[in-house]
């Protein structure tokens, strides 16, 4: 397959972007974009040379992977189609609105033998992408993601809307079921939660602290995780990586000496290296990095914080966590 047929469905703040990628990107041919919003479609067709649509079932026979960009009531319906049609198909995250939904996504993959890949986009980061030999195991997990305010998002909770991207990473990293979930959080600005915490443990021992805000005066997204050897902190929006090792020798008696290493990485286009790597898996017929099953796996774990979170904003039951039977 020399060139892949590709479309972006939902061409809003998002998915314009996706388009641009498939528009310059050797290995895709982007045939159109579609867009409920006439003008919205037009215009980035426009830009790109390509005809616009505003019903994707237009797209049907003329494109052999989609990326489906659209508010997330609508993944599952459209995401259906296009597998049904046997189309790869990238979905924005969360994968869909329920677990249900989902596994109707992965069983249709599975049984059509396509591509389906969630737009979990920190996985493909140069600094996690560069740690992935160095953490082993990790005991301990703490992470924080805030950011200003913005309508776009806000109709869901901030636990949907930003931390599922460290869900994700998360489990990727600790690969052991969950055990138990405490949330507690509060909607400021919105009817949904705007921040939230949620302490994740797992059934290997390791704890995972997770904060989100939306209603934050800066940007700020860190990760820092504890294991046995090492010390590690990924700043994503400084682009800095920081591991402290345990040294030969002692620096003081009964102390032993720390080797620190800390390095500036340089971020390319991370949205264009998840898409390359969308048509990497749908020419070579290889699992993606992100697939259907990791995210079902966000999406349970973020509405088991979303269920928590509501037993604590209920005054009958303030504190509670949710326990899990495995």
């Amino acid at each position: 397959m020399d060139k892949i047929r590709t479309a972006v469905i939902g061409v809003g703040y998002f998915g314009q972007f996706h388009a641009e990628k498939y528009a310059h990107l050797e290995r895709s041919e982007l045939v159109a974009v579609a867009d409920i919003d006439r003008a919205r479609a037009q215009a980035i067709a426009d830009k790109h040379g390509v005809a616009p649509v505003f019903d994707f079932r237009e797209l049907l026979g003329r494109v052999d992977a989609v990326s489906i960009a659209v508010s997330t009531p609508f993944h599952h319906d459209i995401a259906k189609v296009f597998l049904e049609r046997g189309v790869h198909v990238l979905v924005e995250k969360p994968i869909t609105e329920t677990l249900a939904q989902a596994d109707d996504l992965i069983r249709l993959a599975a049984e059509k033998n396509l591509v389906l890949q969630v737009g979990h986009l920190e996985r493909f980061s140069a600094a996690r992408l560069g740690l992935e030999g160095v953490i082993n195991q990790p005991l301990f997990i703490e992470c924080n993601r805030i950011a200003a305010f913005k309508a776009r998002g806000s109709d869901v909770s901030v636990t949907l809307d930003l931390m599922i991207h460290d869900i994700d990473m998360i489990q990727h990293l600790v690969k052991s079921p969950l055990s138990e979930v405490d949330a507690a959080g509060a909607p400021v600005f919105s009817s949904e939660e705007d921040i939230a915490n949620a302490r994740l443990h797992f059934a290997n021992g390791c704890i995972a602290n997770v904060t989100a805000s939306r209603i934050s005066t800066k940007n700020e997204r860190k990760m820092r995780i504890f294991q046995h050897d090492a010390y590690i902190m990924i700043d994503f929006v400084n682009k800095k990586v920081l591991v402290a090792r345990k040294g030969k020798g002692e620096m003081l008696p009964g102390v032993p000496k720390i080797d620190v290493e800390e390095h500036n990485y340089e971020e390319d286009d991370i949205l264009e290296r998840e898409i390359e790597a969308f048509l990497e898996s749908v020419a070579s017929g290889r699992p993606p990095l992100v697939g259907g099953v990791d995210g079902r796996l966000a999406l349970e774990t973020a509405l088991l914080i979303n269920e928590s979170l509501q037993l604590h904003s209920s005054r009958s039951q303030a504190i509670g966590g949710v326990k899990l039977a495995r």
